[in-house]
């Protein structure tokens, strides 16, 4: 009799024991994403990893992907150091393939599709052409913010000799003052070019944010310079 108890009271606990795990939380990981479709015929999309892309079944140009890596974008490495005729030669390749006026005749949404692609290519050309901009992205890639202007304050004689420039600028009506002054804005540029690509290739990112903030301030006076010579 006891012993008949026993293996009853056995089967009680077993059976407990298989609800709880039923009834217990089961750890599932995310769902991945689904594939990505064309949005014309709806065939599944090969990854593009960001790169202009087009159906593999009705060719019909698919959107741009969320925030695409512009190095990546212009096919070139991501470093300071630029090969430009590589880039020159990727956005010409670019802007034939995704021009609007070749997709004229094509439905509005690939046409809106070809515009903003088209945009990005030139926007993605113009950023790594420019040393300023192609610097101040990489520090973006890499989670640095730029510098602000109150981060040179600590350098009296760079500030004292951007005082100066902009004084001469002020108070200068005189051609040669503005081809002079124009000369040696391209020269420090020229230099502050060279120590950013040294500090990027050793990877010293405060180094180059801080010489990126000098660069900005000869950019600022270029741009003044450009507006004392445009005719009144």
């Amino acid at each position: 009799m006891q012993a008949a108890l026993r293996q009853h009271l056995g089967g009680v606990r077993w059976a407990l024991r298989v609800s709880e795990a039923a009834l217990r939380p089961r750890c599932v990981g995310p769902a991945s994403p689904p594939a990505p479709r064309c949005w014309s015929c709806g065939r599944p999309l090969p990854s593009a990893e960001g790169l202009p892309h087009f159906c593999p079944g009705c060719r019909a140009l698919q959107p741009p992907g969320p925030r695409p890596d512009l190095f990546r974008l212009m096919d070139c490495d991501r470093s300071f150091r630029l090969d430009v005729q590589r880039l020159q030669r990727r956005f010409r390749s670019l802007q034939r393939a995704l021009h609007p006026d070749r997709f004229g005749q094509r439905p509005p949404k690939e046409q809106h599709y070809s515009e903003q692609h088209s945009s990005l290519v030139n926007k993605a050309y113009q950023t790594l052409l420019n040393p300023l901009s192609r610097g101040l992205y990489l520090l973006e890639l890499n989670g640095v913010e730029p510098a602000q202007e109150t981060d040179c304050d600590a350098d009296s004689e760079f500030l004292m000799e951007i005082m100066e420039i902009n004084e001469k600028l002020a108070e200068s009506e005189n051609e040669e003052i503005f081809e002079e002054t124009e000369t040696l804005i391209k020269v420090k540029q020229e230099e502050l070019t060279k120590e950013v690509t040294a500090a990027f290739e050793r990877d010293d990112l405060q180094e180059a944010k801080k010489l990126l903030a000098k660069m900005k301030y000869f950019a600022n006076l270029e741009d003044k310079l450009k507006n004392k010579k445009m005719p009144s």
